[in-house]
């Protein structure tokens, strides 16, 4: 771990407001440092952060990268259909509607704003969460020993944090009314960290799946193809988890992204699996913003090429708009 990590976990833990003036600083001064007003502004910034991030310069008309693809969309393609699945909250009725409500995490209580939450009736664990973001969440292990003032000051922020400029032009997540939700902390059978499966569809089928471990303590990542056999081909740098194994309802997870990704040419679904119980997640357009590199270089194209982003993209942001 490097020097500036453990030093950042250091102030997190020991002084945690002012851990939260500097998150609030660096996110204020990234949003106003990329905010722009037009598209064509946000074209060339784009361009700009991505030879930044990934080392190359974008190809508009003719993109072949996986990590291109996730630009053209967030320039091109902003159907309210992105806006209404990427709402944490708003997800839940379509999810319930596609697979059943018995694979929604339960909810506990939703939220205009932080100061409508009641606490005394809030059970001892649980989970808030904004909506409108990612990464915006706490999780609550005794509600008796939280810093409610903390609290409230990190959902205020999200609340009225601008996510959609803050992490490279997801315009998506603009069109969503901010709200705060709680849900059941969902533990598995060995009281560690949740295992996140996110399963990379393409056309409606799932090509391959990242399994994140440790996403507190000691993140990981391990990717398989949809036969369970581990890739050699790694996103970023996350470390490899070895002790990964198969679920023993894998296939029915198979079954249920296949189900939520039918009819987009490009989403990632990610689900939990809780001793065997599986539960959704979230639905992932924009994966990393696009600026994460692929190891080696080669799966950047190889990605790309299971994506056709001329397929039903228009199709889909059609029907959203016209109802």
């Amino acid at each position: 771990m490097k020097i500036r990590d453990k030093l950042s976990r250091y102030v997190k833990k020991h002084c945690p407001y002012l851990a939260q003036v500097i998150y609030e600083k660096k996110v204020l001064h990234r949003i106003k440092k990329h905010k722009v007003e037009s598209n064509d502004e946000r074209k060339k910034e784009l361009a700009r952060l991505y030879k930044k991030y990934i080392g190359v310069d974008i190809d508009w008309e003719n993109p072949k990268r996986y990590t291109e693809k996730i630009q053209y969309r967030k320039l091109f393609f902003s159907g309210t259909i992105y806006s209404e699945l990427s709402d944490k909250y708003l997800v839940r009725k379509w999810v319930s509607e596609k697979i059943g409500e018995e694979y929604l995490i339960p909810l506990i209580g939703v939220w205009n704003s932080f100061d409508e939450i009641d606490f005394e009736q809030m059970p001892k664990e649980f989970v808030l969460k904004t909506n409108n973001a990612s990464g915006t969440n706490v999780i609550i292990r005794d509600k008796k020993i939280i810093d409610k003032n903390l609290l409230k000051r990190k959902f205020d922020f999200w609340m009225n944090m601008d996510y959609a400029n803050f992490v490279g032009y997801e315009m998506h997540y603009s069109l969503i009314n901010p709200k705060i939700i709680a849900e059941k902390l969902i533990k598995n059978d060995k009281k560690m960290d949740l295992m996140d499966y996110k399963f990379m569809c393409f056309n409606g089928k799932v090509e391959y799946i990242w399994v994140d471990t440790g996403r507190y303590h000691d993140h990981k990542r391990t990717i398989f193809n949809s036969q369970w056999e581990r890739e050699k081909w790694q996103q970023s740098y996350y470390d490899v988890d070895t002790s990964v194994l198969k679920p023993k309802n894998f296939e029915k997870m198979i079954e249920i992204a296949t189900i939520l990704s039918e009819g987009f040419d490009h989403v990632r679904v990610d689900l939990y699996n809780s001793e065997g119980k599986i539960y959704f997640g979230e639905m992932t357009f924009t994966n990393a913003g696009g600026f994460e590199k692929y190891h080696p270089d080669e799966m950047d194209f190889r990605l790309g090429e299971l994506w056709n982003i001329q397929n039903c993209n228009k199709k889909l942001v059609d029907s959203s708009e016209t109802g």
